[in-house]
């Protein structure tokens, strides 16, 4: 077993040093837009927090497990609308522990009848290894001191991180396009040297009224492409008096996610999401779950806008 376990962290450590940092996973997409897209910030008109946390293939040795809080608000400098946002990501997998913090503007301009927002985040990553090899016995094994690419120890780099994006909020629509570590940030280990590839992003959704009025259908499509290998999500959900979802997405090739959630208090949502894997990991795991918390609420702190004059000052 043990054998087998280090196989597959080997081979998880592989793919990540050849193809750079994928970006986690995250099934609650189209409530995180703010992680992938900058141009995202300050789109609500509402201070937003968001709070996720996500275990994949929960049971399988090594499987990723991630963190992402988020922030934004508009505000208006030099009598321009805008937004900013602060991302704090945590992910690990294998023997890998990855942390991005970055900080994003947004530009917002009114278009047709909707918002346009374009948008550039900065930041610092810290990818860091953790190595711990098994080497079964016998001569036909080679331990990680004879192959100079393999660390035995822990490493840790630091490097500058950099994303833009478009976003357009239409009245009953969105559309995004984004691209993630537009410098391809370098690595540098003591033994071995590689790059964080770009990810670039494509996401929309409309939302249909239905015959019922307290009822809406929001489909949903999303997209990131690596410049080597795509993959995409296709989401139906449906929202009732706008406080209460629940919805199926399929992610191709990879899971069916199922999730809900609902608005507990004015402002403050939470939700859960549950993905049943397709590939034959499947045979390794119990599936992922997924849980997402968010907060918004008005610059006026939740003061009312409204002004009453007291017949004692007439």
């Amino acid at each position: 077993m043990k054998k087998v376990r280090t196989v597959i962290l080997a081979l998880m450590f592989a793919v990540s040093m050849v193809s750079g940092q994928q970006d986690p996973v995250i099934s609650h997409y189209m409530f995180n837009t703010q992680t992938y897209n900058p141009a995202y910030s300050g789109m609500s008109g509402m201070i937003a927090a968001t709070a996720i946390t996500r275990q994949q293939w929960v049971g399988f040795p090594g499987a990723p497990s991630t963190m992402i809080f988020n922030i934004n608000s508009p505000f208006s400098i030099f009598g321009l609308n805008s937004g900013a946002g602060l991302l704090i990501e945590s992910d690990k997998y294998g023997f890998s522990k990855d942390i991005n913090i970055t900080l994003g503007y947004s530009y917002l301009m009114p278009l047709g009848t909707g918002t346009l927002g374009a948008g550039l985040s900065a930041g610092i990553l810290n990818k860091t290894l953790a190595p711990e090899w098994f080497i079964p016995g016998g001569s036909s094994h080679t331990p990680p001191s004879g192959d100079p690419l393999i660390p035995e120890n822990d490493e840790s780099y630091l490097a500058l991180d950099i994303s833009a994006g478009v976003y357009y909020q239409g009245i009953n629509y969105y559309v995004g396009l984004s691209v993630t570590h537009i410098n391809q940030p370098d690595i540098k280990y003591t033994e071995t040297a590689t790059y964080v590839s770009r990810e670039y992003y494509l996401t929309a959704g409309y939302t249909f009224q239905l015959p019922n009025p307290a009822f809406e259908l929001i489909p949903s499509a999303f997209l990131v492409f690596d410049g080597a290998a795509a993959q995409y999500v296709a989401t139906g959900m449906v929202r009732y008096n706008k406080k209460v979802w629940g919805g199926v997405s399929y992610r191709a090739g990879d899971a069916i996610t199922g999730f809900a959630g609902t608005e507990l208090y004015n402002g403050l949502k939470i939700g859960y999401g549950y993905d049943f894997p397709l590939s034959e990991i499947r045979k390794g795991t119990s599936g992922s779950h997924e849980f997402i918390v968010s907060y918004s609420f008005d610059i006026g702190l939740g003061k009312s806008t409204t002004k009453y004059k007291s017949i004692r000052f007439l």
